[in-house]
């Protein structure tokens, strides 16, 4: 059965807590980054996968969207999308991201931000994707940087003060589960490298647009713990095109 962490009670009141979680899109460090690199939604058919609290899904609708199907492993993260989405034209499914079947060239933009690193084999993943895109349709996501995963314990070497020394980056090229500490709780992710991310987009009949390391916003810097972030990377995000049929 695959790892369903936020429907645990402990974990999800816990989560509930991040910025992100309340301040919506505004509370996530990467979001000034993300949202430059979104086309125009108007008269387009949105799937956002791992779509959490629905935070984009709704983005998508108050930009011109034509529809949005939000799928989430989670039923307590879709309890909380559907409180807050107030369009008719956004759906909601709860299921393991990689176990989604729609018909071929569905959607015109997909979207995923966080979650494919929660996803045991990521090619069955794209192959899916590229099915379900239209021809020149959009893919956009975001991911924890393999730097970020490689190690495992996403957390910082300290000295006996309690110090940050630096931050462990080892096996990396040892692709697979990985066992980190999120909120307090142990969460399964899944390590892979950049060359994987981006090679398997290519190979499976993608084209890349941009590729970003995001920083944190200067509007962030003032808070605590943020300019570590500026010491290595967190996040990646890729954009890339279906090639067009000929």
């Amino acid at each position: 059965m695959k790892e369903n962490k936020y429907d645990d009670n402990i974990f999800f009141q816990k989560y509930s807590q991040m910025s992100r979680s309340q301040q919506g899109l505004a509370g996530a460090g990467e979001w000034e980054t993300l949202r430059k690199l979104l086309l125009d939604f108007k008269d387009k058919r949105v799937l956002d996968l791992g779509c959490g609290y629905g935070w984009h899904c709704i983005y998508a609708m108050e930009h011109g969207a034509s529809s949005v199907v939000g799928v989430d492993i989670s039923h307590k993260m879709l309890e909380v999308a559907k409180e807050k989405t107030h369009f008719p034209q956004v759906e909601y499914k709860c299921c393991a991201i990689e176990d989604v079947e729609f018909p071929e060239e569905s959607f015109d933009v997909i979207l995923s931000s966080l979650a494919f690193h929660y996803v045991a084999d990521y090619e069955i993943l794209v192959k899916k994707i590229y099915r379900i895109l239209k021809s020149g349709g959009k893919l956009v996501f975001t991911v924890e940087h393999p730097v970020f995963t490689a190690y495992g314990t996403q957390d910082w070497y300290y000295n006996e003060k309690g110090e940050i020394l630096h931050f462990p980056v080892d096996n990396y090229y040892y692709e697979g589960k990985r066992t980190a500490v999120f909120l307090g709780e142990k969460v399964t992710k899944y390590h892979r490298t950049l060359t994987t991310y981006l090679n398997t987009l290519l190979s499976n009949g993608f084209i890349i647009n941009h590729i970003v390391e995001p920083q944190p916003p200067e509007n962030m810097m003032n808070i605590p713990t943020m300019q570590d972030e500026m010491r290595r990377p967190m996040m990646l995000i890729v954009s890339a095109n279906k090639k067009v049929d000929r």
